[in-house]
């Protein structure tokens, strides 16, 4: 692997140390693809997170928007990309999205609309998931599940912009994500697995601390994640 595609990989793996105890449920041929696409996801969710003057993180979503199509051609420039493109997923369609994740920024009016807003992005990234990782069709129960991480993560990076209106605060509407968060969700075991690293981050910030899972019982949960 090069040095450019490593740093990447480091970055994600450095926001989310935990993923070193769970990753060996995932098949070894998809572990690295895992983290590159994560890390992909990563950057996204970077760029729907941005505060202030947006103008670069525009402008870099527009980028991703042309990559990820001359991925649907293998002709990739981004380090991901050499992992990442070989998968013949619907780029496209994720490319297609990527747009909305600009008009995800602001405080919406409620929880339908918070979902709303993010529905067409998530199904497109379930759709790369379900050819990356096993090949079954995507389900609702799917993009419900990447829509619901989504929002979790986003509260805990952005704080109140992120909580729509309706909410009085940060806790009433992580207290309402964690309601809507299946304890086993649907999708491939990558995605099963990361849902279970941010399920105990939005638990720990319900409780009024810091995520410090003990190995034992990470190890128990992903492994019960890990079995479908």
């Amino acid at each position: 692997m090069s040095s450019a595609l490593d740093s990447f990989l480091d970055k994600w793996r450095a926001r989310w140390p935990e993923w070193a105890f769970v990753e060996r449920f995932v098949d070894e041929a998809d572990r690295i693809r895992a983290v590159a696409w994560f890390a992909l996801l990563q950057e996204f969710d970077d760029m729907l997170n941005a505060s202030g003057d947006t103008t670069p993180q525009d402008a870099k979503l527009a980028w991703w928007g042309e990559e990820l199509r001359s991925w649907v051609g293998q002709r990739s420039r981004h380090p991901l990309g050499r992992v990442l493109e070989p998968v013949r997923a619907p780029w496209a369609q994720l490319a297609d999205a990527l747009p909305d994740l600009i008009d995800a920024r602001g405080q919406v009016a409620d929880a339908a609309q918070a979902r709303k807003v993010l529905a067409q992005y998530a199904a497109a990234v379930v759709a790369v998931e379900a050819v990356m990782f096993n090949g079954k069709p995507s389900s609702p129960d799917a993009v419900d599940a990447v829509t619901t991480q989504m929002l979790a993560l986003r509260v805990q990076e952005s704080g109140a912009v992120a909580v729509p209106q309706a909410f009085d605060s940060e806790q009433a509407w992580d207290k309402a994500l964690q309601a809507a968060w299946p304890s086993r969700v649907a999708g491939p075991r990558p995605r099963r697995l990361y849902s279970v690293l941010a399920r105990g981050r939005l638990q720990a910030r319900l409780k009024g601390g810091e995520y410090q899972p003990s190995p034992a019982g990470l190890l128990w949960r992903s492994w019960w994640a890990a079995r479908g």
